[in-house]
């Protein structure tokens, strides 16, 4: 089941397995959808979390244009969160920065019910992973490319994420680590 709004490129799956393709030329929808960015899954919830591109591409098919091209708007990125048994996106919650850029973390999905990701716009963030509502964001004023990750040491959590040149580590006080 598609998790995209706009698709335009295939009408569906053939029986050999393959997209069974529509156009050849003109606007193809999704450009990419979700592209090398590390998805994350919660056992408690059952869902499936991916960062999501809405844009779409114009290809130009072989020969001239007797017209403009088509035009096509900014695309927009997403966090989904997909019901892994119906394949219905649960939630979405749109990113701040440029979609235009491949400024894409991957997400991480922690026991405690938390979502991790970086933000194209710089920011490192928490999320529910129940609703998507933000629990708390870092200004990091970097570039985020990297999916974060989680250890531990001396019986203490981390999470941390590759920013740019820079390694950034959080970890609460020992009084909030049981919860």
């Amino acid at each position: 089941k598609p998790f995209i709004n706009r698709l335009t490129w295939a009408s569906g799956i053939g029986a050999d397995g393959r997209p069974q393709l529509i156009q050849e030329g003109g606007v193809s929808c999704p450009e990419t959808a979700a592209n090398w960015n590390a998805t994350a899954f919660s056992t408690k919830t059952h869902l499936f979390y991916t960062v999501t591109l809405e844009k779409c591409v114009v290809q130009l098919a072989s020969g001239r244009w007797k017209k403009e091209p088509p035009h096509e708007e900014p695309g927009k990125k997403y966090i989904r969160a997909l019901d892994i048994e119906t394949g219905n996106v649960v939630w979405e919650r749109p990113q701040i920065g440029n979609a235009e850029g491949k400024r894409d973390a991957g997400l991480l999905a922690t026991a405690g019910g938390l979502i991790f990701y970086g933000d194209p716009g710089g920011d490192f963030v928490a999320m529910d992973e129940r609703n998507g509502k933000t629990l708390w964001h870092f200004t990091t004023s970097g570039e985020n490319k990297a999916s974060p990750m989680t250890y531990t040491v001396g019986g203490k959590q981390f999470v941390a994420i590759a920013i740019g040149p820079n390694i950034l580590c959080f970890g609460l006080p020992s009084k909030y680590q049981d919860r």
